[in-house]
């Protein structure tokens, strides 16, 4: 599973983090978990690298003795249940340890928790499923004061993003055809938008041309235009969108 970063944090404190950091310098690497099988897993996956495990504890209270350089300091959190728990002891460890930085852990996550441990001061979000590579460049990441998001949940982002701009975009197209439609109303002439009126009522060309006392080739050459300005393919296109643009006034009545 791959990890894909999303904007960087914007402030002089991260910017400083991310300075006073190269890749491959120690990094007090706490973990806060209470699974036995995840301490074990991550202290195996993180041994002889620069974030080898150095505390793990389930409670974070004890921490502030044995926290000494917490700018070169990482915490790893368990967020397998997602409560308000975590958030809260992200909130307490970001109160800390202002410039120490917080990367979660799970097997997944969904968008609310992600934007509560955000906003509680989360730099990374990290699957379990991850391998240790990503995992390992993840970190490195946070490190450098990127926040990460795994590529999954980034997909459901933006996924959810166009399904709701669709909505907005067919009422902006709705809202915009009635503009449409009436400039090209006011495109016809009165001679054109009578011949429409008359098309619009089934007439043929020679009754539309008996009617208005003109040649049928006159009134070709109006049907012609007349499809040009409306966009209409043929006279049923022209008829059909008539009878939804067309004010009834500007037609004729053939039984006069």
């Amino acid at each position: 599973m791959s990890e894909a970063r999303i904007e960087p944090i914007a402030d002089e404190r991260a910017q400083a983090i991310s300075a006073s950091w190269s890749p491959g310098q120690e990094v007090v690497t706490i973990l806060i978990c209470k699974s036995a099988m995840l301490r074990i897993g991550l202290k195996h996956l993180l041994a002889s690298t620069c974030f080898a495990v150095s505390e793990t504890v389930v409670d974070p209270i004890p921490l502030s003795p044995r926290c000494s350089n917490p700018g070169l300091s990482l915490f790893i959190v368990d967020a397998s249940d997602s409560s308000d728990d975590v958030v809260e002891t992200i909130r307490h460890l970001k109160s800390q340890y202002p410039d120490a930085r917080i990367v979660v852990t799970a097997d997944h996550f969904d968008l609310s928790f992600v934007r509560q441990g955000h906003d509680a001061g989360v730099d990374g979000f990290c699957l379990t499923a991850s391998s240790r590579d990503v995992l390992i460049k993840s970190l490195e990441l946070v490190m450098l004061g990127e926040t990460m998001l795994p590529a999954s949940l980034v997909r459901s982002l933006l996924q959810g993003m166009r399904s709701s701009a669709g909505p907005q975009l067919q009422a902006n197209r709705a809202m915009a055809e009635p503009n449409v439609s009436g400039s090209r109303a006011s495109r016809l002439s009165a001679r054109e938008a009578e011949i429409l009126g008359c098309i619009m009522g089934g007439a043929p060309n020679k009754v539309i041309a008996r009617q208005l006392d003109v040649a049928e080739a006159t009134v070709k050459v109006h049907v012609k235009a007349i499809l040009r300005k409306i966009g209409a393919a043929n006279r049923t296109q022209a008829a059909m969108w008539a009878t939804t643009h067309l004010p009834r006034n500007d037609g004729v009545s053939l039984n006069a």
